[in-house]
């Protein structure tokens, strides 16, 4: 899709050859990238190790990372039988912040793109309200560590590919959870591969 949106793009005069170049350079570097997330799978395990008693969790992003928090939520649901909502971080206010306390998470899908600051915004309100924040943001991102209660670290890249590499994270967090809490996380119950109920 990234390919196709990068050629309508030169095709429309809206990106030149260089640009379209340095991103596909970019998009190259994405499964390097991931193995490196899939590396440090041990400190993931042992940061969800942390959350396997809680029965509640809030995903929050915003612009193409909110569909990260949607699945990151779903997979939290499908195999730990954690409830989780994602909101888009926009959203916020009208609901799911008065949810927040010690005792209902938030997991923060935090890239430096173009939402960054709103971001940050989010969650200094949570933080306002005794929430706990965990985020995945850009490993080289001083700011939000400072910010956050703990950080999952994920290389940085060029925001139109930020969702490959901060799903990975949430997968894994999700998938540890349901291990520790003594699912079957290959075989999570009331699903199926494909919907075949109407």
């Amino acid at each position: 899709m990234a390919l196709l949106a990068m050629h309508l793009a030169q095709i429309k005069g809206r990106m030149d050859e260089k640009a379209s170049l340095a991103l596909i350079e970019e998009l190259g570097r994405i499964p390097h990238k991931m193995e490196i997330i899939l590396n440090q799978a041990k400190s993931i395990e042992d940061l969800a190790s942390k959350f396997v008693s809680f029965s509640h969790f809030l995903y929050l992003g915003r612009g193409v990372s909110f569909p990260v928090a949607l699945e990151g939520a779903l997979k939290l649901k499908e195999i730990s039988y954690i409830h989780a909502e994602a909101y888009p971080g926009g959203e916020m206010k009208h609901g799911p912040i008065a949810l927040i306390d010690e005792n209902m998470p938030t997991m923060a899908i935090v890239p430096r793109d173009r939402v960054y600051a709103k971001m940050l915004s989010n969650i200094s309100e949570i933080k306002a309200r005794i929430g706990y924040i965990l985020a995945v943001a850009s490993e080289d991102d001083e700011e939000i560590e400072e910010r956050v209660d703990k950080v999952i670290p994920v290389p940085s890249t060029d925001p139109l590919f930020t969702p490959f590499l901060t799903t990975l994270p949430l997968q894994l967090f999700a998938y540890y959870i349901g291990a520790k809490r003594g699912a079957d996380v290959d075989q999570p119950r009331n699903l199926a591969k494909s919907v075949t109920v109407e």
